[in-house]
């Protein structure tokens, strides 16, 4: 049996008035992970039973209001498996970011199970002074294993106009080439850090290569985006936390 569920949360200038899980996704008030970040509200989701499984539905909303801080993580990585049947899984994320407010959206890994199908898309709507940094990182496989197929979509919008539409598909269900040299040229580890800040309007980033395996492309925008591939898990983060370290220190 497939399992439809939507956890919400809203924070505002003076915390979280809504914190509502379901099903496999429950919600925890945490602990600022940084002194600096106090005057964040923090957000842990935890899965509470193995999902996404085929056929399920599944979502999470994020609204944060004027002036509200929030940083949302995850317990664990997120692991698609194979359901009874053939049908598709969905996981939406639709976040919501007002004036003066900001969001650090940073989960653990999406895992890809050998035998899996998902869509997943991420949904960002910001106003013009918000505030974002978001990390998104694809595992393709289990050690030794080959991925299941795997379908995902970022789309950011800034002041209701489009910044950002990407979609990126792997295994075995993919376009054929997803694992060429042009593309992941045989790692299995892909990720991405977008990051929007209105300060930046002044000061555009430039393309660079962030070491030997991730390139930092401005967007048309107060934003950039840094695309990296590594072999495993491990070494992925590495890279983006490098990242996070030098562009955007605490």
């Amino acid at each position: 049996m497939s399992v439809h569920a939507t956890a919400r949360i809203v924070a505002t200038r003076d915390g979280l008035p809504v914190l509502a899980g379901a099903g496999p996704l429950a919600l925890r008030r945490t602990r600022p992970a940084l002194p600096h970040s106090r005057a964040h509200s923090r957000v842990t989701v935890v899965g509470a039973m193995s999902a996404p499984l085929g056929g399920d539905r599944l979502a999470v909303e994020a609204d944060v209001g004027e002036g509200a801080r929030l940083d949302v993580d995850s317990a664990a990585a997120t692991i698609a498996l194979p359901g009874r049947g053939s049908e598709q899984a969905h996981y939406d994320v639709r976040l919501t970011v007002g004036e003066d407010a900001e969001l650090r959206w940073l989960p653990e890994q999406l895992i890809s199970v050998l035998g899996s199908d998902l869509r997943m898309h991420t949904r960002v709507d910001l106003a013009a002074t918000a505030r974002l940094v978001l990390r998104e990182e694809q595992i393709l496989g289990r050690h030794g294993e080959d991925p299941g197929t795997l379908t995902t979509r970022l789309t950011v919008r800034r002041s209701g106009r489009p910044l950002f539409d990407q979609e990126l598909s792997y295994g075995s269900g993919a376009p054929a080439g997803w694992d060429g040299g042009a593309v992941l040229a045989g790692h299995r580890a892909v990720g991405q850090l977008l990051a929007v800040h209105p300060e930046w309007n002044d000061k555009p980033y430039e393309t660079r290569l962030c070491g030997e395996s991730a390139v930092l492309t401005p967007l048309a925008g107060p934003a950039f985006l840094v695309t990296a591939v590594a072999p495993d898990a491990r070494q992925l983060r590495r890279v983006l936390d490098d990242v996070l370290r030098s562009e955007l220190p605490s």
